[in-house]
């Protein structure tokens, strides 16, 4: 099996910077179309950000674009994203998740096979 485990989270303010990290065990890695999404309580997981197997092609929620940055380091089995100039409505727990079919829609949860268990983002006013 494949396990993910997400780090970098913590409470910062508004405006300020955060990278989130995602390290990949248990299988392959570089084949993998990695995804990050983010859940507040009560409400139901987003899509924040994903990238191909290479890196070479990214995606990006419009609430995130030119903000948020995410990479992938095949080397190193992690996948990080950069967050910039936070918002509080960025607050949420964030996920890290691996498709191992490659096909699917990157946008939506059920593409992915694997995640990990999150990790607190809180940003104040």
């Amino acid at each position: 099996q494949v396990q993910l485990v997400e780090s970098g989270g913590g409470l910062v303010q508004a405006g300020g910077s955060l990278r989130l990290s995602c390290v990949t065990s248990g299988r392959t890695f570089s084949s993998y179309r990695m995804g990050w999404f983010r859940q507040a309580p009560g409400k139901e997981r987003e899509f924040v950000a994903a990238i191909s197997w290479s890196g070479s092609i990214t995606y990006y929620a419009d609430s995130v674009k030119g903000r948020f940055t995410i990479s992938r380091d095949n080397a190193k089995n992690t996948v990080y994203l950069q967050m910039n100039s936070l918002k509080p409505e960025d607050t949420a727990v964030y996920y890290c998740a691996a498709d191992e079919g490659g096909r699917g829609t990157v946008l939506y949860a059920r593409t992915y096979n694997y995640w990990g268990q999150g990790t607190q983002v809180t940003v104040s006013s």
